[in-house]
């Protein structure tokens, strides 16, 4: 079923990870949807991929703001935004230069594409979908700047909710768990960590890119009208888990 036909949507970091499956399920849903990527490797990979046909692919860099203005300065039209674009945890995150570049890619990027965006937006009332992480919720011992990171995108995507409703746009967020994308194979490859994993999560496994990419496609559609402001944790039960 076709909830969305004919409305146009951008999901940025869409060419591979959440964003690809969030791209491919909008376009199920009848969107005609613009995915970025930041890469050469993405964009030719997004090219081949069959399962892409017919999402338009273009390359940006959403810390560059420059670059940011001249992509949304383009659509005539856009209803639904979604922010995928982003980066994880690394061996950097407690440098300066690394904690710096990790907010400025994963809440920085965010603003500027939802400040770019918000006059297409407002123009007939949109959506617009935040990555927020079950990390927003929690501290990280190994990941100061993605956790620090994913807890501000939460606290600005309930600001704009709330400071944009008036001109009819709703903004969410998802909180994804441990997900099998290509940011998370090094995770995944420890067994250590692994086990730690499912052990804390009440369904024992990891979760599935197209399981987040659903969860976006209800909050930007009719079904989620009344919804506004939330941050929805996508996580098989692991934020509920005690000790």
């Amino acid at each position: 079923m076709k909830d969305l036909e004919g409305l146009h949507a951008v999901v940025t970091g869409g060419a591979s990870g959440i964003g690809r499956a969030t791209a491919i399920a909008l376009r199920d849903a009848g969107c005609r949807v613009t995915a970025t990527g930041l890469s050469d490797a993405e964009m030719l990979a997004g090219l081949e991929d069959k399962a892409m046909a017919d999402i338009a692919l273009v390359k940006l860099d959403v810390a560059d703001s420059d670059q940011v203005k001249a992509f949304f300065a383009l659509p005539e039209r856009l209803d639904i935004l979604v922010n995928c674009a982003g980066v994880g945890r690394s061996g950097d995150d407690f440098s300066e230069e690394g904690f710096m570049k990790t907010v400025d890619i994963n809440l920085h990027g965010t603003m500027r594409c939802c400040y770019e965006a918000k006059p297409l937006l407002a123009r007939q009332g949109g959506a617009i979908v935040n990555l927020a992480s079950v990390m927003s919720f929690f501290g990280s011992g190994t990941g100061p700047a993605y956790a620090a990171s994913k807890g501000a995108v939460a606290q600005f995507t309930k600001s704009l909710a709330v400071g944009w409703s008036k001109e009819g746009i709703r903004t969410t967020a998802v909180a994804p768990g441990w997900i099998e994308t290509p940011m998370t194979t090094g995770l995944r490859g420890d067994e250590e960590y692994r086990a730690r994993v499912l052990a804390r999560s009440p369904m024992g496994r990891w979760g599935k890119p197209e399981e987040i990419a659903a969860a976006i496609v209800f909050l930007v559609s009719p079904a989620a009208s009344f919804i506004n402001g939330v941050i929805l944790p996508v996580d098989g039960g692991y934020m509920v888990t005690g000790i």
